[in-house]
């Protein structure tokens, strides 16, 4: 479910020793203005909209990617289907991964994807090795 992949990419970046909320930064709809402010200083980003009073379960109102605080691409059916646009977007734009995700961008380029698998940074090659036991 989507939940799930939401989940193991949120869980990725913890095990890879960074901050989720990089990834996926998490509005309420009644805060727009907060959210529009907020983006402008994203270079490249997923968002999500909620509606206020939403339980856990419930779909996003909306979830984007913004590159270099525009909003590129929105009303995306899940995270997951986002992460996987964003990273086909900034591996055709040649764009540099957020600083703070370097290492999770890495293994879902270069061990799920099979995109230029070699030269791993030591904690890829860990977490591969790990997969492969």
């Amino acid at each position: 479910s989507d939940i799930k992949r939401e989940c193991l990419l949120k869980a990725l970046a913890v095990y890879l020793g960074e901050d989720p909320t990089t990834l996926v930064t998490e509005y309420l709809d009644v805060h727009n203005d907060d959210a529009q402010q907020s983006t402008g200083a994203t270079v490249l980003g997923i968002y999500v909209i909620r509606c206020e009073g939403a339980e856990a379960r419930d779909s996003y109102q909306d979830v984007g990617i913004i590159v270099e605080g525009l909003t590129v691409l929105q009303n995306l059916r899940s995270v997951a289907h986002a992460c996987a646009l964003m990273l086909g977007l900034a591996y055709a734009l040649n764009l540099a991964y957020p600083d703070g995700l370097k290492y999770t961008f890495e293994v879902l380029q270069k061990l799920l994807l099979e995109l230029e698998p070699t030269r791993l940074s030591k904690k890829v090659q860990v977490l591969k090795n790990k997969l492969l036991e």
